[in-house]
């Protein structure tokens, strides 16, 4: 004990020295357990996802971006499909279609346009209120309520691609009518809509004031008997209630309207079969991809990344160990005047070395709890910490 009384008292008077020592050697040490936490958290999370999503149709491109928007709601947008897709799915009545369309944000987190059945099939839970159930509501991630605090009959409003929106597409402000439980998924950081809300947001339908009743005469471009012409004044509405929703409509062909990806659920193995066999044709402008096959193919190539990172770490980790052997190496050559004192008031040469070794020990073991303590908060954020650095 006398002994780590002496060490403790010097390693207190030399602070700077073993602030660096204890700094270097806890980086050494939480560099690569912190790295291995991360990549497990992220093969877990993204193998599990994958794995529960049968198939992806999609424009021919990056399977990867496509199953990275469609599963895990990244920034990423793949090129558009048109919703006939979905209908020659149903068609087939192989699976059951389920329509995604993930472009738009609202405060940062991703809006998600799809049905009601994805909720059945994500096996999703609410905390507070319910489904969607009429244009222009929505319904809110666990992470999303608790980072805006929000909750069921508040409104969250969508934000614009671009700062100067030339197609005069205006931000849609939303009703929320639920709020989800915690998945530790992607979809605790959605915004859940549908279909048609998601079109409203791109700009493809509208709602206008009532120009026949309208008593504003500066809106009226033209009046005829049977027609009333409205200028650019028209106010379009930014919120969708029971009042003005009969105002809305889309425009154009909803068939031939956009999809980032279909969601397709084979009724069976060999119904899966038979539906991935039918886009296998050079013709036809899709693709069908299974998100486990591309997920692994990632996966592989992250394990790779990770033996060149665990090599260089390694090199680094022994070149810091071998620095600081030189280190002590220097501090001894430096202490021989207090090293010999200490010989002479009767210490054993065993004894210097017990010093000397508890100074190394209590060194290493402040080191240990600040690595303890690192990777403790890093366990407790690791999923989050994943979706912000891997996904």
């Amino acid at each position: 004990m006398d002994s780590f009384y002496l060490a403790w008292r010097y390693l207190s008077y030399t602070k700077v020295k073993t602030f660096i020592l204890v700094g270097c050697i806890t980086i050494i040490a939480v560099l690569p357990l912190t790295l291995e936490i991360l990549l497990d958290e992220s093969e877990r999370q993204l193998t599990l996802r994958a794995e529960s999503s049968p198939l992806l149709i999609g424009a021919k491109g990056s399977a990867l971006d496509l199953v990275m928007n469609s599963l895990y709601f990244a920034d990423e947008v793949p090129e558009t499909i048109a919703m006939e897709a979905l209908e020659q799915v149903m068609d087939t009545d192989l699976a059951a279609p389920i329509p995604l369309f993930v472009r738009f944000k609202a405060r940062d987190f991703p809006i998600v346009g799809t049905s009601l059945d994805y909720f059945d099939f994500r096996n999703l839970q609410f905390a507070q209120g319910e489904k969607f159930v009429m244009l222009g509501q929505c319904v809110i991630g666990a992470k999303v309520a608790r980072k805006l605090n929000l909750e069921p009959g508040d409104h969250i409003v969508s934000s614009p691609e671009t700062l100067f929106n030339l197609a005069g597409v205006y931000p849609l402000k939303m009703k929320i009518t639920g709020v989800l439980a915690p998945t530790h998924s992607a979809d605790d950081l959605a915004v859940f809509v549908d279909i048609p809300t998601a079109w409203v947001i791109d700009g493809l339908g509208h709602g206008h004031q009532d120009v026949a009743k309208t008593t504003d005469n500066t809106v009226i471009l033209k009046k005829e008997k049977n027609n009333v012409t409205a200028n650019a004044k028209l106010m379009q509405y930014t919120e969708i209630t029971e009042e003005n929703i009969d105002s809305f409509h889309l425009h154009g062909d909803p068939a031939a309207f956009p999809l980032t990806a279909v969601l397709v659920v084979p009724y069976d193995e060999k119904s899966g079969t038979i539906l991935q066999g039918r886009y296998l044709e050079n013709e036809t402008p899709y693709q069908i991809v299974q998100p486990k096959e591309v997920i692994d193919t990632l996966m592989a190539n992250i394990f790779k990344i990770r033996n060149v990172l665990d090599a260089v770490i390694m090199l680094v980790g022994t070149a810091t160990l071998l620095a600081l052997v030189l280190v002590f190496s220097l501090s001894l050559r430096l202490r021989e005047q207090e090293i010999e004192v200490i010989f002479k008031l009767g210490c054993s040469r065993a004894t210097i070395a017990w010093l000397l070794g508890a100074e190394i020990l209590i060194i290493v073991l402040i080191s240990a709890v600040f690595c303890g303590g690192f990777m403790a908060l890093v366990q407790y954020y690791d999923q989050e910490l994943v979706r912000q650095l891997f996904i």
